[in-house]
């Protein structure tokens, strides 16, 4: 079974808020999806019943997706040198790790069969008129 914090982190990088002290069950989660016909699960339900095959998968993406997510903040550290002796930043560093981290996050929502929550999007930008 996966840790009370891979829950969150699972949540978390899949685009939904925290619950804080809401206890989410088979009917009161915002994130679902139907699984078959006309049956629908909640994330929490998804991310308590994996098997020890799934479960392991969910942790490795999550070990990596870790690891993404500060990779972002380091390269970050960087942003105010433009040139330094040989060294020269990568100018796109930050918005391809961003990039990067955000299509990992996008595939454990694809793993797990649940929509990318409000903060991650569906990875499109609207175009509206005015």
């Amino acid at each position: 079974m996966l840790t009370p914090q891979q829950l969150a982190d699972a949540r978390r990088y899949m685009g939904y808020p925290m619950l804080g002290d809401t206890l989410p069950n088979d009917r009161s989660d915002a994130a679902y999806a139907q699984v078959t016909a006309g049956r629908y699960q909640t994330l929490a339900h998804r991310l308590t019943s994996l098997r020890a095959e799934e479960e392991a998968i969910v942790a490795n993406y999550l070990v990596t997706l870790a690891g993404l997510e500060s990779g972002i903040t380091r390269a970050a550290d960087n942003l105010d040198t433009d040139k330094a002796a040989v060294w020269q930043r990568n100018r796109s560093e930050v918005s391809d790790r961003t990039r990067l981290y955000n299509q990992w996050r996008r595939q454990l929502c694809g793993l797990l069969g649940i929509p990318p929550g409000p903060s991650l999007g569906n990875g499109t930008t609207p175009v509206t008129r005015c």
